[in-house]
């Protein structure tokens, strides 16, 4: 129960940010692109990277820590950092094939996704 409490401690405070952004962008660069969402997404895999170079670089980290930082505050700031991880991983584990499956397969499925739910909530709902 309290690595689930850390997380969303750590979400909401990631959350608030994200909004925070959302409105500062909005407010500099007008609506005419995503800035906002662009900004969150490669800070925050920006601070992952750094985050998790840290923690491996140190000894009797706990994964409280972990999850607090990457998995709630992190996660709830963006999950494109928790996805370009992912990639990450992928490509120095050798899978090169599997990390760009991967993001096409994710980048296509999901805005697809979305279309789809707009399709359907329009359609239906």
């Amino acid at each position: 129960m309290t690595h689930l409490l850390l997380v969303a401690l750590g979400g909401a405070i990631g959350a608030a940010f994200r909004h925070l952004s959302g409105i500062a962008a909005l407010r500099l660069m007008g609506l005419a692109f995503p800035w906002g969402t662009l900004f969150v997404n490669v800070f925050g895999s920006l601070l992952m990277g750094l985050f998790i170079a840290w923690l491996t670089k140190r000894s009797g980290t706990s994964n409280e820590l972990r999850l607090f930082v990457a998995t709630g505050i992190l996660g709830g700031f963006t999950t494109f950092s928790a996805f370009s991880l992912d990639v990450a991983n992928l490509v120095e584990r050798g899978a090169g094939v599997g990390a760009a499956s991967y993001v096409i397969a994710s980048v296509v499925l999901s805005v697809s996704a979305v279309f789809i739910g707009l399709w359907f909530g329009r359609a239906i709902l």
